[in-house]
């Protein structure tokens, strides 16, 4: 991995988390420069690409040669007919991202990693913010690291997806894994989540769809999440991000958590997403095997 990482101008913005790509042209790159770009999201987490002229094709194209793209959402269509990939997060509409969550994680197999990048910005505010969820787990304390490897949770997109998909949608969602989304039942996934590419283990709770941990009070299940969620959200484990014109962001959503601030008054804020798709979610006490050279 080392490298290939060097074929890139990337200049880390911690320790561990998080990096900033220069003089890279995302819509022209190279195949070898695309597979420096995907080791360097899982080794950073998140990389933050300035001066890019990406349209919604430019973007699916990009992401298919990253991976498999999903539908935008599994409730939420396409941002057109010709780009059912595209998710418009648009504030005129409810595209509103400020609480804490990893992308659709209500489903079996959550994305991969997302690309997002700006349509049209405010004035001033719109930042988002990430957080490693692997170096939060690596720093809680070894007896309660030992607790959380034994949890499972329950994600649940109803609350924040449900009325949408009935009422906005009919009933009817996007296809996701080759079927329609008629309905958002609750899945389960281990509290701890091995990474697939490298087996670092890291916090895989949100507070916008995690529901509850299996098999214990409302109370203990309340309080492991509260102190799972000040623990990922500390500020050692944060990177924020102040949006400018042509920034295209990705992020690997197997290790990360984001929050979008929604301090900008009425201006009209647009960001554009689309995402890779993922795999099930494996815990400490899944069997691991690196992927295959």
């Amino acid at each position: 991995m080392t490298d290939t990482l060097r074929e890139l101008a990337l200049t880390p913005l911690g320790p561990h988390f998080a990096a900033r790509v220069a003089g890279l042209d995302l819509d022209r790159a190279t195949d070898g420069e695309l597979a420096a770009v995907r080791a360097a999201l899982v080794a950073h987490k998140v990389l933050f690409f300035p001066d890019q002229r990406l349209d919604d094709d430019g973007q699916v194209r990009l992401g298919r040669r990253l991976g498999e793209l999903t539908a935008s959402h599994p409730v939420v269509g396409g941002v057109d007919e010709a780009h059912p990939e595209v998710y418009a997060l648009d504030s005129s509409d409810n595209g509103f991202a400020d609480v804490w969550h990893t992308d659709v994680t209500f489903v079996a197999r959550p994305p991969l990693g997302s690309i997002l990048r700006a349509v049209t910005l405010p004035p001033s505010g719109g930042d988002t913010t990430w957080a490693d969820s692997q170096l939060a787990y690596d720093s809680l304390a070894e007896p309660v690291r030992a607790m959380v490897d034994r949890l499972v949770a329950v994600h649940d997109g109803n609350r924040e997806f449900g009325y949408y998909l009935a009422h906005r949608r009919g009933g009817r969602g996007s296809v996701w894994e080759d079927e329609v989304v008629t309905r958002l039942d609750p899945v389960e996934h281990p509290v701890v989540r091995v990474h697939p590419e490298t087996g670092r283990r890291g916090i895989f709770v949100n507070p916008g769809f995690t529901s509850h941990i299996v098999g214990v009070s409302e109370a203990e299940s309340r309080a492991v999440l509260d102190l799972l969620y000040a623990h990922l959200t500390k500020p050692e484990h944060l990177v924020r991000h102040r949006w400018r014109p042509g920034d295209v962001v990705m992020w690997d959503n197997r290790s990360t958590a984001h929050y979008a601030n929604r301090d900008y008054g009425t201006a009209r804020r647009i960001v554009h997403r689309i995402t890779l798709r993922g795999d099930r979610p494996r815990g400490p006490g899944d069997p691991w095997r690196p992927p295959a050279a």
